[in-house]
């Protein structure tokens, strides 16, 4: 039997011109041309002050009962300050969700008085609600939450991604609410990075590919409802490691590695994109005309909404020092592109915009450019037809339809990375029914496994944790009987004397294993900021006490980012990374420790074995030069897609259709996978190409395709893939995408081909 790889669009094809060139795309889809007759006649009634407030952002907290940071509980509106908002300044979009979550029936009431109040002022346009619901319906009491991205991107299946979105879009739209931040398209190159979690992974292949399921999923889910791609671009890579600190990216490298997944999105049809909050090569983003509007407008093609972060505007005086005052910071951003501001707490930003139109700094028809893009959206989400207004309560859906998708993503991202025989037999899964020892610092938390923008922004109140969904070790319990599971609590700060109280524990009771769930708890954005890499100091002594016992011992890895731990690694005799899977991640983890599943995720990323030496798997030869001037130095912990199922596969016989190809010609490569195991397994193919000589050094290795192919126990199969030979250039010294003619290698596991490609076809 024949498996076709999953290959997608190609980026490199059809795409190569909009991407890299004059840019032909569409950011948010064709228009009709009724629509665009509704929106111009709408525009041209607009007043100024009706113009100025379809661009500005205001958040829940700027019109709740209370203090923006400190609400009133219960959380209400406050009538004069929505009058102020939505009818004197016609403030055109609210977002956040007034620091938590809340019931569906309290989103409606959000809802419903900020959309009436719409209705009162003079051009009755409704409110473009916006909210982060990153893996699920985040700010919804008892919403389904799925795995995050970086547990996504470890499915390698954006089948999956795509279901996740969907049911999102679902679940969100139920409450009013039509537009979602997300997805992040934003590249894991540098694991310090805090939103690290937030990204598919390194490789701009495989985010592109994931991303662009998701957007398909928010966007064409049934209902109307929007995505964000973020954040518009190079904000993970900065040279710190920091959040919304300095990056260097030369253009080459900004057009080769982080252009590529907005491109795709966009050509997808995106609605809308957020703004990085950083500043690349000393320019802070939203102030760059040549990024915002020659990249993204020009090269990219981007007719949709473009959106700032959170009071980045005002940043432009206060933290980047290019502007003297929020007037000269509002001129440069608008001149820049930006189309809505996200001021979010304040209306200076209304006021100042109206000044820069009215003493001619800033011309009407820019204004109008950017109101005809919201209005446009606004249009495409239904909102002039429902008023804003949300579905009737009695149609909001039952999460019962959505759970099984979430515990399925989280099944496939759970990623078994070491597994050493130990008395006879690999050390997970685990058989018998001896007694296990659980403990270690997230082992029974539900907030680690779901990390931030969980019920709070930083996902760390256990107030608002969904009702009844199980913790590691609750399970664990579950799965395999209380009367086996020994569990001793940890918090992060735990101490050697509670270290000693595990081990002694451990000598009395000799279990079979001891499961450690290790690893970090909630953050997000700048206070997920960090000094060192290297994993916790006490969790590593934790693992030299409990090995020194002699039992066998499981990892579990509940984190969003790789955190080193060389030192430990040989002292652990089995290695699971679990990322963030979510509410039903908990169960995930139990189904691959005890055997029930079959372990299919593998790394999205790579795992550096030592805290300041990190290199992605497409690094450069000269990176592979050691101290003793050896070509060791890439030497990873665990390399990009590495994983292990408890049914081993082989590669064999990888071959292409001929040896020679020209420029417009198609490479089809195919390649044997027999599993040699006892059960069922859930194989990934990924296919790399290796440029051998090229006029910009080539990285030692590209992902170009990839499919998860399910094998019976002892089936073998041929899986093949199709690849453009237009899809194995780079960006040459001139800035342009080229494909230079000369020897490609053609990689799947061990297996490599070479091919040669001619300047004409043959």
């Amino acid at each position: 039997m024949t498996s076709q790889l999953y290959s997608g669009l190609a980026i490199l094809t059809a795409g190569v011109a909009a991407i890299f060139m004059t840019g032909c795309g569409s950011g948010s889809g064709p228009s009709n041309s009724s629509d665009e007759a509704f929106v111009d006649s709408i525009l041209s009634t607009l007043s100024l002050a009706d113009k100025v407030g379809e661009m500005t952002q205001l958040t829940l907290g700027a019109i709740g009962t209370g203090e923006a940071y400190n609400l009133s509980e219960p959380q209400h509106l406050d009538s004069a300050k929505v009058r102020k908002v939505l009818v004197d300044y016609r403030v055109g979009s609210i977002l956040n969700c007034g620091n938590h979550e809340h019931s569906p029936e309290k989103w409606h009431e959000f809802i419903e008085v900020i959309q009436e109040a719409a209705s009162q002022k003079s051009s009755g346009i409704p409110v473009l609600y916006g909210v982060d619901a990153i893996h699920g319906p985040t700010y919804t009491e008892n919403g389904v939450l799925g795995p995050q991205q970086i547990g996504l991107g470890a499915t390698w299946n954006p089948a999956v991604a795509k279901t996740a979105a969907k049911n999102t879009a679902e679940q969100v739209h139920a409450l009013g609410i039509h537009w979602n931040f997300s997805p992040v398209l934003d590249l894991a190159r540098d694991p310090r990075w805090p939103r690290f979690w937030e990204t598919f992974g390194e490789d701009p292949y495989l985010v592109s590919e994931m991303g662009t399921a998701m957007v398909e999923g928010y966007q064409y889910s049934g209902v109307p409802f929007a995505a964000t791609l973020k954040h518009f671009f190079g904000y993970g890579f900065a040279l710190s490691g920091k959040d919304r600190t300095p990056a260097w990216i030369p253009e080459r490298q900004m057009r080769e590695y982080f252009l590529p997944p907005f491109a795709k999105a966009v050509e997808a049809g995106a609605m809308s994109i957020m703004v990085n909050s950083g500043e690349i090569n000393g320019v802070p983003v939203h102030s760059s005309k040549f990024l915002l509007t020659e990249i993204l407008r020009g090269d990219l093609g981007f007719d949709g909404v473009l959106v700032t972060d959170w009071e980045d505007i005002k940043y432009l005086f206060t933290r980047h020092m290019v502007a003297e005052n929020y007037k000269q910071a509002t001129k440069m951003a608008i001149d820049a592109g930006i189309d809505m501001a996200m001021v979010p707490l304040d209306l200076d930003f209304s006021n100042i915009l109206m000044e820069l139109v009215n003493e001619g700094e800033i011309s009407e028809s820019r204004l109008d450019q950017s109101v005809r893009r919201i209005l446009m959206m606004k249009k495409k989400l239904g909102l002039f037809e429902s008023n804003g207004l949300p579905p009737s309560l009695d149609a909001y859906p039952a999460k019962e339809k959505f759970e099984s998708a979430a515990a399925r993503a989280a099944l496939e991202s759970i990623t078994l990375l070491k597994n050493e025989p130990k008395d006879g037999a690999t050390v997970l899964p685990i058989m018998g029914n001896k007694k296990i020892f659980v403990t270690g610092p997230t082992s029974n938390s539900l907030n680690a496994l779901n990390g931030g923008w969980t019920g709070t922004w930083q996902g760390t109140d256990t107030a608002y944790n969904t009702v009844g969904r199980p913790t590691m070790v609750e399970s664990m319990v579950m799965r395999l009987g209380a009367e086996r599971i020994e569990h001793m609590d940890l918090g992060m700060d735990f101490s050697d004397q509670e270290i000693q109280r595990v081990v002694r524990s451990i000598q009395r009771q000799r279990p079979s294993h001891v499961v450690l769930g290790l690893g970090e708890m909630p953050y997000t954005e700048m206070v997920g900021n960090i000094e060192d890499l290297e994993l916790f100091e006490n969790q590593k002594n934790l693992v030299k006490a409990v090995h020194a016992t002699g039992v066998k011992v499981v990892a579990v890895f509940i984190e969003g980012r790789p955190r080193t731990f060389d030192e430990i690694e040989p002292m652990l005799d089995a290695v699971v990374m679990a990322y963030l899977p979510g509410d039903y991640g908990a169960d995930a983890i139990a189904q691959v420790l005890d055997g029930s599943y079959n372990p299919s995720g593998r790394l999205p990323f790579t795992w550096p074995r030592h805290a300041s030496a990190h290199l992605t798997y497409d690094h450069k030869y000269t990176e592979q030069i050691h101290v003793n001037f050896t070509l060791e130095g890439f030497n990873p912990q665990y390399e990009f897609g590495a994983g292990l199922s408890y049914s081993s596969t082989a590669f064999s016989g990888l071959k292409t259709d001929r040896a020679a190809y020209g420029m417009n010609d198609t490479i089809i490569v195919s390649v044997t996978i027999a599993n040699t195991g006892e059960r069922l397994t859930n194989e990934l193919v990924a296919v790399f190409s290796q440029d051998k000589v090229a006029s910009i050094t080539p990285s030692v290795d590209r992902l170009r395709h990839f499919q998860r192919v399910i094998l019976d126990a002892g089936e073998e199969t041929v899986a093949s893939a199709r690849i453009s030979v237009a899809e194995l250039g780079f960006i040459n010294r001139e800035n342009k995408y080229v494909v230079e003619p000369g020897t490609f290698g053609i990689r799947v596991g061990n297996e490599i081909v070479d091919i040669e490609v001619f300047q004409k076809n043959k």
